[in-house]
């Protein structure tokens, strides 16, 4: 069963129309030229979130509230391939002891992070890379649209991709500087629009260039193929699971040691078993451990509902679910709190899936009452629109309707003359937030517990930033870099610049 607006032709019968209760082979004459109609619209759509997330993704930066870690990783990552070279990352190299030219992709295994290093080419700074996730971000508003007018009509897709675009998984993206989560919502909107419209070439592009976004990419596409495989897809689903799951044997077992990681680096349940097998044991051997360690967090109740609430918890209805599932698990079943919260880009991974999600369960739960009510999906529609406006205060966008968040206060103002005493092309250490206005022009370090024999120094002895705990410490680190013979060449509000 599909809801249409009468600008779609008549559902046709299908293997895809198994799967999703979809869709023609083609649009009409007519429903094409009323898309075209409608291409202004949300090409308008688009360029206003983009805006409002590069908007305050920017502003982060000119206020000193952007990272080193980890804007400046990504920043030094990029600009490896911008020059045709490797993509060191330093900052993050010597934070594990393994050198100024350890390799990113040792540490995440991102290789699409090449796709960017032509915009360095423009302009080569953190910048850049904030302006390229906002686009990123909104890049999936018109796939999305196109999945829910298929499904739904023209007036929801409208309501829906605007939820989306307002939606908090998404705000919490734009707020942390760059990641290469920015790629996850784009390419999942393209891999479920295209399936849906049964252009599967489209959809193994989608599936494959989104293996390249993360090492954990594999688990979605399993993911992706559990949903497949139980809608009646069995041939692709095997498919999706045997490329999804070859993929993370490869990447974990051989590419990123190959490139100097090391695997355990981010294996967060040792808790529950040394490895893979031993963790998939152990959840066999006592399931009840799962729902436990699913839900027995708070945090991860709180963050879990959070996930389901902006599509009104249909999304719980469609088996498309499934395709987010993987990711979930991994964050809820580790030991690391931070993975748990709301507070970050993790959930921007899988908002797309949860949305198209509650497209299908909206329409799967209309064929279960054997009715077409057009009325119950524009509320459902207007539902999603007004979640994400209630949660607005709560997640990052409510910073944009204050004044003061466009200004630098006192500390921001002494960082910004602070940097411009370092001159380009040295090695400085950085307290967290002041990185990112150097790594432009220098190589960045994080200024950490352990000396690096950086001849520039700026520091934070006010603030505990990142990693330290107090600003005790920064303090401290200042006092002993003194008497082995550096020189203060600059201090106001707390920011220090040394120099050996």
């Amino acid at each position: 069963m599909t809801i249409t607006d009468g600008t779609s032709a008549p559902p046709a019968p299908g293997r895809w129309d198994r799967l999703a209760r979809v869709l023609p082979d083609a649009l009409s004459r007519r429903a094409t030229a009323a898309l075209r109609g409608h291409r202004p619209r949300v090409a308008l759509l688009v360029t206003a979130a983009a805006t409002v997330y590069a908007t305050l993704g920017l502003v982060r930066l000119h206020t000193f509230r952007a990272t080193t870690f980890d804007l400046v990783i990504f920043d030094q990552a990029v600009r490896g391939y911008s020059r045709f070279g490797a993509p060191f990352v330093p900052s993050r190299g010597v934070t594990l002891d393994r050198g100024m030219d350890y390799l990113q992709l040792g540490d995440h295994f991102s290789p699409i992070l090449a796709l960017l290093a032509p915009f360095y080419w423009i302009h080569d700074g953190p910048a850049t890379l904030i302006v390229l996730q906002a686009v990123l971000l909104a890049g999936a508003i018109p796939f999305l649209w196109l999945y829910t007018r298929r499904m739904l009509g023209t007036t929801p897709a409208y309501l829906v991709a605007v939820a989306y675009a307002l939606s908090w998984p998404v705000a919490q993206a734009a707020n942390f500087d760059f990641h290469e989560a920015a790629f996850a919502p784009l390419l999942t909107a393209i891999l479920i629009e295209r399936l849906h419209a049964r252009k599967e070439t489209h959809a193994y592009i989608a599936m494959a260039t989104l293996l390249l976004v993360k090492e954990d990419m594999g688990l979605m596409v399993i993911g992706f193929g559990l949903f497949l495989f139980l809608t009646g897809e069995r041939l692709a689903g095997v498919s999706f699971g045997l490329i999804g799951g070859g993929w993370t044997i490869l990447v974990r077992g051989v590419l990123i040691p190959m490139a100097g990681g090391d695997p355990r680096d981010f294996w967060a349940y040792g808790h529950l078993a040394p490895d893979v097998p031993g963790l998939a044991l152990a959840l066999v051997r006592d399931p009840l451990a799962l729902f436990r360690l699913l839900l027995g967090e708070e945090t991860k109740l709180d963050t879990v509902l959070l996930l389901a609430w902006p599509a009104l918890m249909l999304c719980l209805l469609s088996p498309l679910a499934l395709a987010a599932l993987p990711m979930v698990m991994e964050r809820m079943l580790s030991d690391r709190a931070l993975w748990w919260a709301a507070d970050f880009h993790y959930s921007a991974f899988t908002v797309v899936i949860l949305f198209c999600a509650g497209v299908d369960g909206l329409v799967r739960l209309l064929g279960w009452m054997r009715r077409e009510d057009k009325g119950l999906v524009l509320v459902w529609a207007a539902g999603t629109l007004v979640v994400a406006l209630t949660l607005l205060p709560r997640f990052a966008f409510d910073q944009l309707v204050h004044p003061t968040f466009y200004q630098r206060d006192a500390r921001a103002s002494a960082a910004a003359k602070a940097v411009a005493k370092v001159p380009s092309g040295v090695v400085v250490e950085t307290s967290n937030s002041i990185g990112p206005a150097l790594s432009s022009r220098t190589t960045v370090l994080l200024l950490d517990h352990q000396p690096r024999g950086a001849p520039w120094v700026v520091a934070d002895v006010r603030n505990g930033e990142f990693p330290f705990a107090s600003a005790d410490i920064p303090r401290q680190r200042v006092d002993e870099l003194v008497a082995a013979g550096y020189r203060k060449v600059f201090e106001r509000e707390g920011i220090v610049v040394l120099n050996r």
